[in-house]
């Protein structure tokens, strides 16, 4: 049986943006690859006949991503394959271009362009559609220039691309990095002439976007600001006929994740943060769209939509769907995600009801497909069929074909709070009970998201090398309702206990592991605890800190979320109660650390700033302690998910060859 090596993840095919053609009769979804060689990712689109049971390739360009559906037999798709985009682009002009893909054979052809960097387009009918596009409204509108006088805008336009002028919050983003005066707008589309019009208020970045079923009707939801965005929803209701727009949702009461449309009212989740924080878990509304009533017809306090974890997904889908008058989700429950079915008078019952994860999924009648990830396989698109899970395709079944993959044995624990705690143990490749291994305890990111029995590439690549892995759902975990979530206060305590408790469960359960040689690793709050526990306890014989917080201050104050998020959960800002925000900074206890310690850091993540990451190398390397950084140029907080393939392998490279060099 062969082992899984640290460059396998370029042999995995992610799937995502399933969809199914309004007969029913076939589904698409988008299949992307790593590609070591050129350092990107391909992109193919990819159907599934549902009558013939017949999965294959659609497309062959290699970035075919953003399906549209336009009818049962054809498709849209955004993509450059004339080189119009790039072309306008190096004018310092929008545009994007679309092509239509016949499902029953023949080559892509252009359908039509926009002068407009279009982010999600919905159709309305052969002529219109509602188009969000990303548009800069630092720069003029070129459109309306011409001769000399485009001329000189350009030549202006040129001299200031040395230049960013901040003068709001947040100014940069991750993934996205300087956004300031950027905004998501929505706009009325002529798809044969280009002609656009604004439909939303130009200072609103629209988020999400439902149609009515009719097609007389658009919701928009986002956020409107000036100086300095909250972490608040506004919604909006534009009668399309008049262009007429009024609130339905007013700015400083929800934060809203999720929107659908019935007949007479919008459907949303969402939550006041009022109770629990920035955190808590969303409820589930109607809002009349004549009276404006708002109803909470169900409140399951789960996490809604799935964060269980894994570095063998790169996008997403749908997660909330609106048909057949029920509401289709996705949650996540526990330490898996699954899809729920509910009424609008707040019945609900759970679809799919296994460990792993459902990860996106389309309706259609009596249709229903979902892409997830189950039994430790990569992932798959299924059906379900009178309650039962069919598998469609087999695309990922060669790449772990005669492959050790290791399975998760659940461990569980009761805390100091008297409440259980569920982790899981990797065994090593050839494991023989009578010989000690080394081993790693990886801490997920979040701390709102879940480790569950999925299979994840870097856990199992170094389990193939010879270490046991071990990984938990602590305090903040998802999945366990807003009291096991809730934070605030308690950075650096309870999940610390429950970790180190853990660790000792683990200990006790598997003598195989040489106490003597245990590594810990994590990204993002997962770099926050490592950065604590080195500066807590001496048990771990290295670290690997990866996107890390050390100073709550300067978290605070440099990055996209830290000026509502952190703040909210440290109770605490820099100007009022400032020592605790220091003491739950694990930079305050660099004096203590003498763990040889890894720093994985990207130079344009804006959600965990370099900046944290260095003042903690600087510190260690002041307390003379042994301490390395690998900084990925380009590189932003998805490093470990869906950055470039070479990045991705030689942040494994540097985290296995310093447990190799400590643990070995």
């Amino acid at each position: 049986m062969k082992k899984i090596e640290l460059e396998d993840f370029s042999n995995y095919q992610y799937l995502s943006e399933i969809k199914l053609t309004e007969d029913g009769k076939r589904c698409l979804f988008v299949v992307s690859q790593a590609d070591l060689d050129h350092n990107s990712y391909q992109h193919h689109i990819w159907m599934a006949d549902l009558i013939n049971n017949k999965v294959m390739q659609c497309s062959g360009g290699g970035k075919e991503r953003g399906i549209i559906l336009e009818s049962a037999d054809t498709i849209l798709f955004p993509a450059d394959r004339d080189g119009l985009v790039k072309k306008a682009n190096a004018e310092h002009q929008e545009c994007s271009a679309y092509y239509r893909l016949n499902l029953n054979g023949g080559e892509a052809v252009l359908a039509f362009t926009l002068p407009l960097a279009v982010t999600s387009l919905k159709l309305i009918d052969e002529q219109y559609a509602i188009a969000i596009a990303n548009v800069d409204l630092n720069k003029p509108d070129l459109s309306a220039l011409s001769g000399d006088e485009l001329k000189q805008t350009i030549q202006v336009l040129n001299e200031e691309k040395d230049y960013e002028v901040l003068d709001e919050l947040p100014y940069w983003f991750n993934n996205q990095g300087f956004i300031n005066k950027h905004r998501k707008q929505a706009f009325l589309v002529n798809l044969q002439t280009g002609e656009h019009s604004l439909l939303s208020p130009t200072l609103m970045n629209v988020n999400e976007m439902a149609l009515s079923e009719d097609k007389k009707t658009l919701i928009l939801c986002g956020s409107e600001y000036q100086d300095i965005r909250q972490p608040y929803s506004v919604i909006l209701k534009v009668n399309l006929d008049t262009k007429e727009t009024e609130p339905l949702l007013a700015d400083n009461q929800y934060n809203v994740s999720h929107i659908a449309l019935s007949k007479d009212c919008l459907i949303f989740t969402g939550t006041d943060l009022k109770t629990w924080g920035t955190n808590e878990n969303d409820k589930f509304f109607t809002c009349d769209l004549y009276t404006k009533e708002l109803t909470c017809f169900f409140d399951p306090d789960w996490g809604i939509g799935s964060s269980v974890g894994s570095d063998a997904k790169l996008y997403g889908g749908t997660s909330f769907k609106y048909v057949n008058d029920k509401l289709y989700f996705i949650a996540t429950v526990d330490n898996a995600s699954n899809l729920y079915e509910l009424t609008l008078d707040g019945e609900c019952k759970a679809l799919t009801q296994q460990e792993g994860s459902v990860d996106c999924f389309d309706i259609v009648d009596e249709t229903l497909v979902f892409i997830g990830m189950r039994n430790m396989l990569l992932q798959e698109v299924y059906q379900l069929k009178q309650n039962q899970e069919i598998r469609l395709s087999d695309i990922n079944t060669a790449a772990l074909a005669d492959t050790y993959v290791a399975k998760p044995e659940k461990l569980s624990f009761i805390n100091e709070d008297q409440e259980r705690v569920d982790g899981w143990v990797l065994k090593p490749y050839n494991y023989d009970p009578n010989k000690k291994y080394p081993a790693i305890l990886d801490i997920h990111g979040g701390p709102k998201v879940v480790y569950g029995e999925t299979f994840f590439h870097e856990m199992q690549a170094w389990a193939s090398q010879g270490y046991f892995v071990f990984f938990a759902n602590p305090h903040g975990s998802d999945g366990r309702g807003n009291h096991f979530m809730h934070m605030v206060n308690r950075y650096g305590t309870i999940d610390y206990n429950d970790l180190m408790t853990f660790t000792d469960e683990v200990l006790k359960k598997y003598p195989a592991i040489d106490h003597q040689h245990i590594a810990v690793t994590g990204g993002s709050y997962g770099g926050f605890m490592t950065n604590w526990i080195i500066g807590h306890t001496n048990r771990f014989c290295c670290a690997g800190s990866q996107r890390s917080i050390a100073n709550w201050i300067s978290k605070s104050l440099t990055t996209d979320i830290g000026y509502y998020h952190n703040m909210t959960q440290m109770a605490a800002t820099p100007w009022q109660d400032v020592s605790k925000m220091w003491d739950f900074s694990p930079l305050k206890y660099a004096d203590q650390c003498v763990t040889p310690t890894l720093f994985i850091q990207s130079d344009e993540d804006y959600r965990c700033w370099m900046c944290d990451a260095m003042q903690m190398f600087h510190a260690l390397k002041l307390h003379h302690v042994e301490t390395r950084m690998c900084l990925f140029k380009g590189e932003n907080h998805e490093l470990s998910r869906s950055g470039k393939p070479k990045h991705r392998l030689r942040r494994l490279k540097e985290l296995t060859h310093w447990f190799d060099r400590y643990c070995k």
